[in-house]
């Protein structure tokens, strides 16, 4: 009984022998990513290898069980899985040698061909992880040798006692010794490392130092397009609660001193502008609403801005688009694209822009500074590319874009919908005189009218607020005497081409959810 205590503590040290040497791997990566690539960081490029390859619905769960939150689900999922995979690493060296350095060099292969194949990638990007695995292997086998040792003494208890016990703390003492300074080392340069990444490549002081041109034209707000209704979205989002979903695990760093964006393929010439380019071409702001594919029927992943940017027609101009083009495959700087129909684009009555900034700052850096494409009336998958470097003009037929192959398709107009935001399910509300409001989108086209029914009542118009123009949302409300009870509550909307907003329900997947709300209000 007491061989088999004995046997459970020392893998439980080997364990902890393994968890050590993979801090290692990751303190050294880290740290030489520093120096050599900020791209090197393994576990930034293995949650960015697992962004791409995880399926679909994997994703749809994610961004509605974590919402902004994913990226850090994520990173926390990883760190787990890194805490158990060497765990055992180190219990297979332990038990079978060298097994837990074969599973260290394996994670490192990954790790390298994960930092490899980031967009941006160079010669030198794989140095931090090859480092990082050989440190952890020789480390990892160094503290097995010292474990085993002192295991044989207190399993097999041969020769001169003395003599073993002697041997045996000997190795204890290093075992425990190495260990410890191995972690922690490993956490004050991992985390040291990580912090002054950030710290030295954050671009949030220039960002805020840059003064961006005065605007030619400006959005102007009629009399009544913000309704006085507690509980309503507001007209325009704040930067600081507008959604986000991309796949970018960390946000990209981008000097707008440095920044390129290359117009390429079906041109008459290629062309390349600087920011300072970009914005010498004149600024307009631009009221947009838009929306993510991924959003629910009565969900919040859209938002409302003012945009500060150049038309990008204006900007394809320049290299002249050749005959048969009907595609616009732009790029971002971590690799993603969007597949963007070209008329989108081109149209002169369809503000697609590129926009420099949002409600009268500079783009915020997680919403796509120093430049993002904005297109209304088109999902943001296939239209809002942030951190954009490239505009490559094609054909449907000759390239596709990040989610085609996953299952979304590649043309994506936003379905018109509405939305109740107040009287939210599950806040019960007291009886009498109260308001049922919300918003509700129809994005190039505009909101004829919003109706409103109550449990199994006649449809009744809403009062709408007066839109900005017809790429922005409007606000509604409705007075309702409320009674003791529970109720349903159900909307739906109307265009100005007269289309009815469409009541059977979609999914998110291929080109975005559908249905009419219908939320259960208590009245007491």
């Amino acid at each position: 009984m007491a061989k088999t205590t004995t046997r459970a503590v020392f893998w439980l040290w080997s364990a902890l022998a393994g968890v050590v040497s993979a801090a290692v791997f990751l303190a050294v990566a880290e740290a030489l990513a520093l120096i050599t690539d900020r791209n090197g960081s393994p576990i930034l490029a293995v949650g960015g290898f697992v962004i791409d390859i995880v399926p679909q619905p994997f994703k749809e769960f994610a961004i509605a069980t974590f919402g902004e939150y994913d990226k850090i689900a994520l990173l926390v999922g990883l760190g787990l899985a890194v805490l158990i995979a060497s765990a055992i690493a180190g219990v297979l060296q332990f038990l079978k040698p060298p097994l837990g350095v074969i599973a260290l060099v394996i994670a490192g292969v990954l790790s390298v061909a994960a930092i490899v194949t980031r967009a941006g990638a160079s010669a030198i990007s794989a140095i931090p992880a090859v480092a990082g695995t050989v440190a952890s292997c020789l480390l990892l086998w160094f503290l097995i040798v010292r474990l085993r040792r002192w295991a044989a003494v207190d399993l097999e208890a041969n020769g001169s006692a003395d003599q073993n016990d002697s041997a045996k703390n000997v190795d204890r003492r290093t075992f425990f010794a190495v260990s410890a300074i191995a972690g922690a080392s490993a956490v004050l340069v991992g985390v040291g490392a990580r912090v002054v990444n950030v710290a030295t490549s954050s671009i949030d002081s220039v960002r805020k130092a840059l003064k961006l041109p005065a605007p030619r034209s400006t959005v102007s707000i009629p009399a009544g397009a913000e309704l006085d209704i507690e509980g309503v979205s507001s007209l325009v989002t704040s930067n600081e609660d507008f959604y986000r979903v991309d796949t970018a695990l960390t946000v990209p760093s981008i000097d707008p001193a440095s920044w390129r964006l290359k117009i390429t393929g079906m041109v008459d010439e290629d062309v390349e502008l600087s920011f300072d380019d970009l914005t010498a071409m004149g600024l307009d702001e631009f009221a947009i609403t838009l929306t993510c594919v991924s959003n629910e029927v009565g969900g919040d992943l859209l938002g409302n801005a003012i945009w500060l940017g150049v038309p990008v027609r204006d900007v394809l101009r320049k290299a002249g688009v050749k005959s048969g083009a009907d595609m616009v495959l732009s790029r971002s700087v971590d690799g993603y694209t969007a597949s963007t129909p070209l008329e989108s684009l081109t149209d002169d009555g369809l503000d697609a822009i590129l926009a420099v900034g949002m409600n009268g700052e500079p783009l915020p850096l997680e919403h796509g500074f120093p430049v993002r494409m904005v297109v209304p009336g088109l999902y943001g998958y296939v239209s809002a590319t942030k951190w954009l470097t490239e505009l490559k003009v094609t054909t449907f037929a000759e390239d596709e874009a990040y989610w085609t192959p996953r299952g979304y398709s590649a043309k994506a107009p936003i379905k018109f919908s509405s939305r109740i935001d107040t009287p939210r399910p599950g806040t019960p509300i007291t009886a009498g005189r109260t308001a049922i409001a919300g918003m509700a989108w129809a994005q190039t086209v505009g909101i004829e009218r919003v109706e409103v029914k109550i449990d199994d009542g006649d449809w009744q118009n809403a009062t709408t607020s007066e839109p900005i123009n017809n790429d922005t949302w409007v606000q509604w409300y409705l007075d309702w005497d409320a009674e003791p009870g529970t109720h349903y509550v159900s909307v739906r909307a109307v265009n100005k081409n007269g289309d009815l907003q469409v009541e059977e329900r979609a999914p998110i997947a291929p080109d975005g959810s559908a249905g009419w709300q219908r939320t259960l209000v208590t009245v007491s």
